[in-house]
């Protein structure tokens, strides 16, 4: 179990690497158009990689916690 739980945290982990891409993206569009604003997309597109870096964190805690055991 605990490969299995380590490669979904690193799948996780890219995940929420390519969200982070999105959002920059976002913003550079949002600047390219002059809009001075933060972006509805790039603020939700930070929620969910917020979101997914919590959850490669349980998933890692999950296996130390399994391994002192």
């Amino acid at each position: 179990m605990n490969r299995s739980v380590d490669e979904l945290a690193d799948r996780l982990r890219a995940i929420s690497e390519e969200i982070a891409d999105l959002a920059i993206d976002s913003l550079r569009e949002s600047l390219r158009r002059g809009e001075s604003k933060r972006p509805a997309s790039e603020r939700s597109l930070t929620q969910a990689r917020r979101a997914v870096e919590k959850a490669e964190h349980l998933l890692r805690s999950m296996e130390t916690t399994s391994t002192d055991e």
